[in-house]
């Protein structure tokens, strides 16, 4: 495994050698710019493992997305690799339809303390919940990103991370009532604490998100990148494309349903994957909003 290999795979040309706030951001963006959210691997047949190497071979060599376990896991790799003070936490994932955090640290996410101050840095929640860039760790500061303004609050015993964004503009008249279409104005996206973790913490958690049949990750399959004006999902056989109009208040939200023949020519034009083992779409009814 080696920075280089890295640094090309997610477009980042420097600079290598400072340690500053800057280049952490550009860093950061990059990667979820230029690899995707996905838990595709569950849908084809192969096993998600919480090894760094397997896991570089993977977003680096193969050119594949991942989840957080994954990209945050690398993410966090990298960060240390190249110096920062990085450490890692995990997090409970907000519920919608329960109205509650999960009972799992199912997220990992990273802490940077720079200048002795201290941020989050999370390239791997995808959709409209994923911040650009990461988030100064000071509690109920607005911190304006693409996707709405996003907040850090200490509640004393966790910390809760949560969004204000806009109103969705669905153009195709036949999904407007889509349940992937989120509808509320600032939702809570995941708690956390700052307790240090390994990476022992996370593989039963891994191991459960991956084969229990109550989980979202065995109901759906999910894949999503963020592009320039917004970002770009496959969820199922729902192909979307949102484009961010904050000068007009609203997340402009272009989706449609796709056929299997269409799985394959979407995956590689729009998302650049090609998988080695044939994706099985799955779509059953679970918690989950772009």
């Amino acid at each position: 495994m080696n920075l280089e290999e890295y640094f090309k795979r997610i477009g980042f040309h420097g600079p290598f050698d400072k340690l500053d706030l800057a280049t952490l951001n550009s860093v950061h963006k990059q990667h979820i710019m230029s690899v995707p959210f996905e838990n595709l691997s569950i849908h084809c047949g192969e096993k998600i493992i919480m090894d760094l190497e397997v896991i570089f071979n993977k977003i680096v060599r193969s050119n594949r997305g991942g989840w957080c376990l994954e990209n945050n896991y690398l993410f966090g790799w990298v960060l240390r690799e190249m110096g920062f003070d990085t450490t890692t936490l995990s997090s409970k994932v907000f519920n919608s339809i329960s109205n509650e955090f999960g009972p799992y640290d199912s997220h990992l996410i990273n802490k940077i303390v720079i200048d002795r101050k201290a941020y989050i840095a999370d390239v791997s929640f995808g959709v409209s919940s994923q911040i650009r860039e990461t988030l100064e760790l000071v509690s109920g500061k607005d911190q304006p990103q693409a996707a709405g303004v996003f907040r850090v609050i200490d509640k004393g015993d966790m910390w809760v991370l949560e969004k204000t964004g806009r109103k969705p503009q669905v153009l195709n008249p036949e999904l407007t009532n889509s349940s992937l279409v989120n509808r509320n104005d600032t939702k809570q996206i995941y708690s956390f604490t700052l307790v240090p973790r390994e990476v022992d913490h996370f593989r039963d958690v891994s191991d459960k998100l991956q084969t229990d049949p109550a989980s979202l990750f065995t109901n759906k399959s999910i894949l999503s990148l963020q592009t320039p004006t917004g970002f770009k999902a496959l969820v199922g056989w729902t192909y979307s494309e949102v484009t961010y109009k904050p000068e007009e208040g609203v997340d402009v939200i272009d989706m449609r349903d796709v056929t299997d023949d269409e799985i394959e020519p979407i995956l590689r034009e729009k998302f650049n994957l090609k998988l080695q083992n044939k994706l099985k779409p799955v779509s059953n009814k679970a918690w989950y909003t772009l």
